[in-house]
């Protein structure tokens, strides 16, 4: 049987080339880019500052998934951001916070995530030897 006819789950498993590891960990950094950049601009300009925020954050996913043609670059971007938003979240031992308890970081916060799953799962998928996936007519 030729590799054209056999089923993708039957092929060995390559580990990914220096290359995509590089732009994973890329987008990894630029997503922690873009949420403190978001963390910074919602609480400036209340409604539009927010709505700013979350659409850079969807660019930024569904660019990184067009970009590597895969899912995968949408989640290493959205990982960057979540991760630096948890991390921002915090409260430090001086009493120092970035987020304050109203509802624009909750909304910054919620949505953000809600996007970044949005952005993952209707990124580029990759059908192997036929080129992007399809999702209908």
């Amino acid at each position: 049987m030729s590799d054209r006819t056999t089923s993708a789950l039957a092929q060995p498993l390559r580990p990914p080339s220096p290359a995509r590891i590089a732009a994973h960990l890329g987008l990894l950094v630029l997503g922690a880019v873009v949420a403190v950049a978001g963390a910074l601009v919602q609480p400036g300009w209340f409604p539009a500052g927010l709505l700013l925020a979350l659409a850079g954050e969807a660019g930024l996913c569904l660019g990184a998934a067009r970009a590597l043609g895969s899912r995968g670059g949408a989640v290493s971007a959205a990982a960057g951001w979540t991760l630096t938003v948890i991390l921002l979240t915090a409260s430090r031992p001086e009493g120092d916070f970035l987020f304050a308890a109203g509802s624009g970081s909750y909304l910054f916060l919620l949505g953000g995530i809600a996007v970044a799953v949005i952005c993952a799962t209707l990124g580029a998928g990759r059908q192997p030897g036929r080129g992007p996936a399809r999702r209908g007519k």
